[in-house]
């Protein structure tokens, strides 16, 4: 049998399209990268082939020496992402294998963003709800618009957030303002995001573009290796164990580097650093 476009339910043609439609979009300007989340028609809902991207994109970025920041952020001024694209959960999560292996790539992609060597920032207009918070949870910064919105209001719909997804949340907020998001299901405005820790900045609607990128490239006049140790010390020191001898000499890398003899040469030769990531 033979099928053409003429034969097929409208409906079905409509969901096709908007598949094949929704992708992560990766821009490249001088030394900072953009991701921006993609999918029409569904305020840039993220679906399966979408996560899977967005590792293999992190993946490429991580070991792309010329890239000093990465920008998240989502297609329009409607939405960072409204979440996981639901109408995948009847098809492609339905039973439990089907979940854990969903789940799985999600959780993925949120380690590919929270261990990525390079800053990130989410560029937040709109909304960013369940897993566009999820996303936003796992950046360095995060900067919003003040008409934005954040929540994971999944109790409603009858399942639970997978804990796999849930750890950046709660390392970022605390258990008790993921309990209130999680338990009560409600959307909380930017200041209230704000007053929660769940953002780094508030701006206008009108701003919020440029600030983040206002941002990255503070990040990128920064010595690149720093901002990575910064990165992993942080990260280490949350574990709450005390640092070991072997940690504390290596927290002095920097002493070797071309770039810490080149940030102390242009303070005291009153001019800009120009650092190479060695």
């Amino acid at each position: 049998m033979n099928l053409t476009a003429t034969s097929l339910p409208p409906t079905f043609l409509t969901t096709l399209r908007a598949k094949n439609m929704s992708r992560i979009e990766l821009d490249i300007q001088g030394d900072i990268a953009t991701l921006c989340l993609n999918n029409p028609g569904k305020l840039n809902a993220i679906n399966l082939a979408m996560w899977q991207q967005l590792t293999e994109k992190m993946s490429e970025l991580a070991v792309d020496r010329a890239i000093r920041c990465i920008v998240l952020r989502g297609a329009g001024q409607d939405a960072f992402a409204a979440g996981g694209d639901l109408e995948e959960f009847v098809s492609a999560r339905s039973t439990l294998s089907q979940a854990l292996h969903y789940h799985d790539q999600v959780a993925a992609a949120l380690q590919a963003i929270a261990d990525s060597p390079q800053p990130t920032i989410a560029l937040i207009s709109g909304a960013c709800i369940g897993g566009g918070l999820e996303i936003a949870g796992a950046c360095d910064l995060r900067i919003a618009g003040e008409s934005a919105k954040f929540g994971a209001p999944i109790n409603k719909l009858g399942f639970s957030m997978y804990p796999g997804e849930m750890a950046g949340l709660l390392k970022l907020a605390g258990p008790a303002v993921l309990k209130e998001i999680l338990l009560e299901g409600r959307i909380l405005n930017a200041g209230e995001a704000y007053a929660k820790g769940l953002l780094t900045r508030v701006v206008t609607d009108a701003q919020v573009s440029d600030e983040a990128y206002a941002s990255a490239r503070r990040i990128c006049a920064g010595a690149p290796l720093v901002a990575g140790w910064h990165k992993q010390w942080i990260n280490r020191l949350l574990d709450g164990r005390p640092l070991s001898d072997e940690e504390k000499v290596a927290s002095f890398a920097f002493l070797d580097t071309e770039d810490y003899r080149e940030g102390l040469n242009a303070f005291l030769e009153k001019r800009k650093p120009r650092f190479k990531a060695c």
